[in-house]
């Protein structure tokens, strides 16, 4: 249906995360520029083996969004972190047996990264409530 791409920082809190059609890239380079453009430039980034992940930041590179000297490593024992931040994502998906549709994918996924991001006390709900709680 969809693929994620997500990024997590070393201490586990989600920095960012798309929902593509594809998994190419084209989505790689539009979720590595957003994030960048959000979050300001990694020091490194830790990708898996997906060629086409690799490719993007090769190309981001070139062209100057992503600058030389972000350190780019591909291993899968230190993406465990990226999986484990994923992994509360397909423990709530798994029983609703899929999607027929990407917009309802993607609509029920961005509630799902919502709420998630407020138990990990990273969204600030002050502007919602008008208190100061995070959770």
């Amino acid at each position: 249906m969809g693929l994620p791409y997500r990024a997590v920082d070393r201490a586990g809190r989600t920095v960012d995360f798309l929902l593509s059609r594809r998994r190419d890239i084209a989505a790689a380079k539009r979720f590595f520029s957003q994030a960048t453009r959000q979050h300001g430039v990694p020091r490194v980034i830790t990708l898996d083996g997906y060629a086409a992940s690799h490719r993007a930041v090769a190309k981001l590179k070139e062209v100057g969004t992503l600058p030389r000297r972000v350190r780019v490593r591909s291993c899968k024992y230190l993406n465990n972190v990226v999986e484990e931040d994923h992994r509360r994502i397909q423990q709530r998906i798994r029983p609703m047996l899929g999607f027929k549709r990407f917009e309802t994918a993607a609509v029920t996924i961005r509630g799902i990264e919502l709420a998630e991001k407020i138990k990990k006390q990273q969204f600030n709900l002050k502007p919602l409530t008008r208190e100061a709680t995070t959770y």
